[in-house]
């Protein structure tokens, strides 16, 4: 593993949502952050945060640390601190993101020290649907405290803070109960998932240089259908896509947080004519940079 670079530590409020750069909790729809992010999420962490995917409905391919896991909604994915971890949502997928700073996990841990099976919290996938009407009451539960949550996030009601920090203890607690049904994962292909991981880090180095796929076939050492394939398998997405896709994030990144121009913006990513990023961006968002920045800024 010593040729791995070093696992991305994403602070989801600076990176994603910079209103709650500081915030101790930080909440969104996951087709919200999948629309930003795109389908695929490379491995990475979050350095002093807990976060939970809970997928009401579609399908998702997580991978925790080396361990595979593809299941559809009502699920959810816990993962602690430091623990990489990587996902693929499939386009009907949605559902809700909740990241929280981990002393508050902590706390409730330290409440009633039953909630975690040892000191250190493990990384958990949890279907519900298995677990018969128990799994559905728990469901219908999720579902009900994480709109209560959202319209908490919404509105600036007085009390705004205590009912945040109540409901996401609730909703914590009842998650970490539900830990303890973690599902085993299933097998995967190590050479598969290091090829796949490998593939992202080059993403993220050369994407504004716009390689070639074959220069990043000639980069892992596989063939340009080696690649595909495994992209594939894994993610089930061409791994032409999984470029592109970055590129996107790219994009909207600097159209929401930087007062740049579509031009200057066009540049910055390494096209050279305006007209050819704007159809670009036009076909993957299917809106033009302009309506995009217009839009999710009304949304903000």
């Amino acid at each position: 593993m010593s040729d791995r670079q070093p696992i991305p530590n994403i602070n989801i409020g600076q990176v994603y949502d910079q209103r709650y750069s500081d915030a101790e909790v930080h909440y969104d729809r996951l087709g919200n952050l999948a629309g930003f992010f795109g389908r695929n999420m490379p491995v990475h962490r979050h350095d002093r945060f807990f976060q939970v995917h809970y997928v009401k409905t579609g399908v998702v391919r997580v991978y925790l640390d080396d361990q595979q896991f593809v299941e559809r909604g009502p699920m959810f994915f816990l993962t602690p601190p430091t623990i990489p971890h990587a996902f693929v949502t499939e386009a009907d997928a949605d559902g809700h993101v909740l990241t929280v700073r981990q002393q508050l996990v902590w706390q409730l841990i330290d409440a009633d020290p039953s909630l975690a099976p040892g000191p250190q919290l493990p990384a958990a996938c949890v279907a519900l649907t298995p677990l018969g009407a128990e799994g559905e009451g728990e469901a219908a539960r999720l579902d009900y405290l994480f709109e209560e949550l959202n319209g908490e996030i919404i509105a600036t009601q007085p009390g705004r803070g205590a009912a945040l920090d109540s409901l996401t203890r609730l909703i914590m607690t009842r998650l970490l109960r539900l830990c303890a049904n973690s599902l085993p994962a299933r097998p995967a292909r190590h050479e598969d998932l290091k090829i796949f991981h490998r593939f992202n880090e080059l993403i993220e180095a050369h994407y504004l240089q716009h390689w070639p796929l074959s220069r990043y076939a000639d980069g892992i050492g596989v063939t340009e259908a080696r690649l595909n394939d495994v992209c594939r398998r894994i993610a089930d997405l061409p791994s032409k896509r999984l470029i592109l896709e970055r590129l996107m994030q790219e994009a909207k990144r600097l159209l929401l947080f930087t007062g740049s121009s579509a031009n200057e913006i066009c540049f910055a990513l390494g096209f050279k004519d305006p007209a050819y990023f704007s159809r670009f961006f036009q076909r993957y968002a299917q809106m033009t940079p302009g309506e995009y920045r217009q839009r999710q800024s009304g949304l903000r």
